[in-house]
């Protein structure tokens, strides 16, 4: 382990912004490779939220570099979310490669807004960058990040944009407008007339990403424009990807992960913990993973750090190329694929009783041969409310025992399983519905019922729905799950999960215009029937 000492340094882009870092390096006349972080959060933070400091990576023999993105900490410039990452990084790594005494070697790391700097940087395709470390990121960002199967991912998205607002009013001076919006990110302004989009943010935040992202309700262009799927198209390097089974962003790592393993010579590998965004420990939402899902994260990014920057032979990378914790069982699986080819599928069965009472709704496992029809009221004024899961701050598995008995919730649910039933791969759901409106929404919360008859939420899924085509396909969070026997699988519906996603009024307008005076009672009907079945399907291993 190195000693080492610090110092902060800046560099000129090409159009003549400053930007500046903290470089961690080993007090040692040795040459180093460099492990590189761009971030908007300020660089003294360096994502220790979730990362060991830099001063540990570069203890380990490499000089670390810490950069504030343009417009942020005391880097010059204005901050534009994601716009100039691509410029930005690649004079970043040119610069950094020429650091007195490194190798010239680069690697990236980080989370989140960290992690699409770094496919920014890759897509240059810069000589130096010899690997990515990408954690909790997006591979399309309307469809991984912005918005779920056309819903507007409310709660994430507006405390994100509270954050950063409440930076540039900070980095202004402008005390006014950051105590404001400090207030606003203790207790979300999700009230007013049109509740996702408040006047605060128009107020107090007019260059905020929240403006477009809220006003572009549909894929077009300026998501095109920002998404690495459009730009990292010919990518070709080692890359370790992380994620967690409740982190709102999954679905883009495990996107990216498919992508570049179908495209890279290079290895690709994959771990996901049993973790929301932050942190990454033992606990999360009302759950005691154990010791086991205490983030290993560091040390494993040492290891591959070690080989592809400083060439040295770890046979683990090779042998164990994805990584996944197992819920419930609580123990580490090491699968050589991520798709599982065998799946098992549970059928909608009911009287018509299934919203009012627990044990109406059946989860079958085969076809049934009557009719069911099932009907919820989704009513705006009292709207269900989110609880953990992936959309949802705080995030995680909670009891829902309670949640579920509410009248505007339909919960179908197994017979105790005679056996355990491990469930790896991402659930879908063909679900047959109706409603009177324009426009409803579907919430699918899939849970294991204990044998105390508590409802732990595992996976969930979330769908707008402006049309009618049959059967509708609701894909859910990716899970790795053993549920254990004498335990029950049920499945949870209903039209809304708030705030986690933005309320549906019945209107068919967008979320930037829903106002809730205008918002209208939603009668939705779902069926099942032998030639329309409405089942959930579970990839199996």
């Amino acid at each position: 382990m190195y000693q080492i000492k610090q110092e902060t340094l800046s560099l000129t882009t090409r159009d003549g912004i400053r930007l500046d870092a903290d470089i961690y390096r080993p007090k040692s006349n040795e040459s180093f490779p460099i492990l590189l972080m761009r971030q908007p959060y300020g660089k003294k933070i360096a994502s220790t939220v979730v990362y060991a400091h830099p001063i540990w990576y570069a203890s380990h023999g490499y000089i670390v570099i810490i950069q504030d993105v343009r417009g942020r900490g005391t880097s010059q410039g204005e901050f534009k979310l994601f716009a100039n990452e691509i410029d930005d990084s690649f004079d970043t790594i040119n610069w950094a490669s020429q650091l007195s005494r490194s190798t010239g070697n680069i690697g990236m790391y980080g989370f989140s807004y960290q992690g699409m700097t770094q496919l920014s940087a890759a897509s240059t395709q810069p000589q130096a960058l010899k690997t990515i470390c990408p954690a909790m990121v997006a591979y399309d960002l309307y469809h991984d990040w912005g918005y779920e199967n056309g819903a507007f991912c409310l709660q994430t998205n507006l405390g994100w944009a509270v954050q950063l607002a409440a930076e540039t009013a900070r980095l202004k001076g402008d005390i006014n407008t950051f105590h404001k919006l400090y207030q606003a990110s203790r207790n979300l302004p999700l009230f007013d007339p049109i509740s996702a989009y408040p006047d605060l943010m128009k107020e107090l935040a007019p260059d905020s990403f929240y403006h477009d992202w809220i006003n572009h309700p549909y894929f077009d262009d300026y998501w095109s424009q920002l998404s690495p799927k459009t730009f990292i198209d010919k990518l070709d390097l080692p890359m370790l990807h992380i994620g967690g089974w409740f982190d709102p962003y999954l679905r883009g790592n495990i996107n990216l992960y498919n992508a570049m393993k179908t495209k890279n010579t290079y290895p690709q590998n994959l771990i996901i913990g049993p973790w929301g965004h932050l942190p990454w420990g033992s606990k999360t939402g009302s759950k005691n993973y154990t010791n086991s899902a205490i983030s290993f994260i560091d040390k494993y990014q040492i290891d591959w750090f070690d080989h592809f920057l400083k060439g040295k032979e770890i046979d683990h990378l090779y042998s164990q190329p994805i990584s996944l914790f197992e819920m419930e069982s609580n123990q580490w699986k090491y699968p050589q694929n991520w798709k599982n080819n065998e799946v098992k599928s549970y059928y909608f069965s009911s009287q018509g009783l299934a919203n009012v009472r627990e044990d109406d709704g059946q989860l079958i496992d085969k076809i049934p041969d009557d009719n069911m029809n099932d009907i919820i009221i989704h009513d705006p004024w009292r709207p269900v409310p989110s609880l953990g899961g992936h959309a949802s701050i705080p995030s995680g598995s909670f009891d829902r025992s309670q949640l579920d008995t509410r009248f505007d919730i339909i919960t179908y649910t197994s017979q105790k399983l005679t056996e355990d039933l491990s469930i790896t791969g991402t659930p879908f759901i063909e679900i047959y519905c109706t409603a009177d409106t324009k426009s409803f929404d579907i919430c699918a919360i899939l849970s294991e019922v204990k044998p105390d008859e508590k409802v732990y939420n595992f996976s969930q899924g979330y769908i707008r729905i402006n049309s009618e085509k049959f059967p509708i396909t609701i894909p859910l969070q990716p899970t790795c799950i053993k549920i254990k026997k004498d335990s029950c699988l049920r499945l949870s519906l209903s039209g809304a999960c708030f705030p986690a996603y933005a309320l549906n009024t019945g209107t068919g307008q967008t979320p930037n215009e829903e106002q809730l005076i205008d918002a209208k009672i939603i009668t939705i009907k779902i069926w099942s029937n032998p030639e329309q079945i409405s089942k959930i399907i579970l990839p199996i291993n």
